[in-house]
This record gives structure tokens, sequence and C-alpha cells, in this order.
């Protein structure tokens, strides 16, 4: 099961640079793109506001 940017993101980028797959995009509200998350936990590893959790 892919992982899920939550409402306490505040877009800082983080996740972005070590997610392996490239399967986060920028926006209002950053979104991690089920079809290419492997489910590895590591943008859910690095990010400061804990926002990334398992879907």
């Amino acid at each position: 099961m892919a992982y899920v940017i939550t409402d306490e993101c505040v877009a800082c980028g983080t996740c972005i640079d070590e997610c392996p797959q490239g399967a986060i995009s920028e926006g209002d509200k950053y979104s991690i793109n089920p079809d290419l998350c492997i489910d590895c936990g590591t943008c859910a590893g690095v990010c400061p506001q804990e926002a990334i959790i398992e879907g």
C-alpha cells in the first residue's frame, strides 16, 4: 500500500529528493503517486512534520 501525504504537510520539499521512484509531486499540497510508490517508507522517515503515513 502506498504512502500518503496528510494535511500536516508544509511543502518543505524534504521528501521529494529522498524518493527513489520520483513518486512525489509538488503542488499546493504534495502528493504521492500510488502507481509509482514502492512502499519503501523513505519519505516518511525524513518528513520533519510526520505528515507522511502508510495509506
